[in-house]
């Protein structure tokens, strides 16, 4: 028995809604990149002294990565719960945990006051924030996705993808108005803990807008289709969401993680080791270095929202498979303008490769989220999307920094990201278009890999 199809919100409440997810989704990924510029810059000296450069920028990185560790298990418990009890809860919580985490950063002593236990609360305030962004990157997205026009649905589920973009303008904005500011010795000892305890400040502002905003009208209607079937079968039992996506969406999941491999390699690429690359390789100072990625993280911003748009009208598969094929492509342009030294070509550099990293991006949202039923879309797409992160993001300034100290050159670092943007061009080449399924009506078993069966083609509009 096919659901109602669920009013559209007013067009007041959708703007509202989009505003809550991007506002939430900033401020959370403001915390997470943070740290990744801050991991670049300073942490190797105040957490992990005595090392080698290189060596304590590799100790930096790699409590780094284990904030991406914490994000599956992050995927699996929000979305578990936001499946089971709503988008809107599971939202709230999470910013709370993450600003209260990054917060709590920016008080903690250094290895000068403290010792080892210094770099080892670090690293359990950065599980605290992966296993936040874990469960808040879902959250967002389906509750606009869910709540918006079917047909503008690849634009307007892109707004929150912009948070990362925004995020990461904030934080490397502020970092980099503090490095201009201030002496490196000024810096070192106490400015870094500004832009950490900053966050307290965005936290709130950002609650306040996100309890403002209603629960998924999608989500609520299979809420209520969900209890009215157990009540027939007069049985209080229901399969846990992980369990129903293994079951039914087990190839959208395998094409969600390869979708990420290229995307999220090359975004810590050209955004968090070009920090480290460009002031030990191409002798760029540190302030050049955050100057170019905040242009370009400027210019990411503005056109995921066109690459989203554009994904309505062409469909999802050919933007995404542009934009993976493109930052391949790129790779050994990227690196040859960041050796120049030039400011005017390391911008260049970033941008463009951001330009490409958005057309993967900006369509993911709504790409994700229509390969689930509702009741597990959110464990679905979450699951999807962090899993692939423990194997994409996490390692991916590690391994870069660890092949540049191997080779002393940028073409391993090349190599690396074209084998994952092949690895995303395979997955995304596999898959269905997914642009005219109603969210609505997606049951179990439909999906968008190739495999998902003909129900898939069926239930399109």
């Amino acid at each position: 028995m096919s659901s109602p199809v669920t009013a559209p919100p007013a067009p007041s409440s959708l703007p509202r809604i989009v505003a809550a997810s991007l506002i939430g989704t900033t401020i959370e990924w403001y915390d997470f990149f943070l740290y990744g510029s801050a991991a670049a810059l300073v942490f190797n000296k105040l957490f992990f002294p005595g090392s080698d450069p290189l060596v304590g920028t590799l100790l930096s990185f790699l409590t780094y990565a284990v904030g991406f560790a914490a994000r599956p298990l992050g995927a699996l418990v929000f979305g578990h719960y936001g499946d089971r009890l709503g988008r809107k809860k599971l939202l709230v919580l999470s910013l709370l945990m993450m600003g209260g985490a990054t917060f709590a950063i920016g008080l903690l002593p250094t290895h000068a006051t403290v010792g080892a236990a210094a770099p080892v609360l670090l690293t359990l305030l950065r599980l605290v924030q992966g296993f936040a962004l874990g469960g808040e990157w879902g959250g967002a997205v389906l509750l606009v996705s869910e709540h918006g026009d079917a047909r503008r649905r690849g634009f307007w589920a892109s707004w929150p993808q912009t948070g990362a973009p925004a995020g990461q303008l904030l934080a490397t904005g502020v970092l980099s108005l503090l490095t201009a500011v201030l002496s490196d010795d000024a810096f070192g000892r106490w400015g870094w803990r500004i832009p950490f305890l900053l966050s307290g400040v965005l936290v709130l502002i950002g609650l306040w807008i996100r309890l403002s905003v209603d629960e998924s009208p999608v989500f609520k209607e299979a809420l209520e289709r969900a209890e009215a079937r157990r009540a027939e079968a007069k049985s209080e039992t229901e399969r846990l969401p992980i369990v129903s996506v293994l079951r039914h969406h087990w190839r959208d999941v395998l094409v969600a993680m390869g979708a990420r491999m290229a995307e999220n390699i090359s975004y810590y690429v050209i955004t968090a080791f070009i920090l480290v690359y460009a002031t030990t390789s191409a002798g760029v100072s540190k302030q050049t270095a955050l100057n170019a990625v905040l242009i370009g993280s400027a210019v990411h911003f503005a056109v995921i929202p066109a690459w989203g748009a554009l994904s309505d009208r062409i469909g999802r598969r050919p933007v995404y498979l542009f934009g993976a094929a493109g930052v391949g492509l790129w790779m050994f342009p990227f690196f040859s303008l960041t050796d120049t030294g030039s400011f005017g070509s390391l911008i260049l550099a970033v941008t463009v490769g951001l330009v490409l990293h958005g057309a993967m991006y900006a369509p993911q949202a709504a790409f994700f989220a229509e390969m689930f039923a509702t009741r597990m879309r959110y464990s679905g797409a979450s699951i999807g999307a962090q899993f692939a992160s423990v194997a994409a993001g996490a390692p991916a300034p590690l391994i870069a920094t660890a092949l540049l100290d191997d080779y002393g050159s940028s073409t391993p670092i090349a190599l690396y990201v074209i084998a994952a943007a092949v690895l995303t061009l395979v997955a995304v080449g596999v898959a269905r278009e997914t642009r005219h399924r109603d969210l609505a009506r997606v049951e179990e078993g439909d999906g968008a890999s190739a495999g998902a069966g003909a129900a898939a083609t069926a239930r399109t509009a």
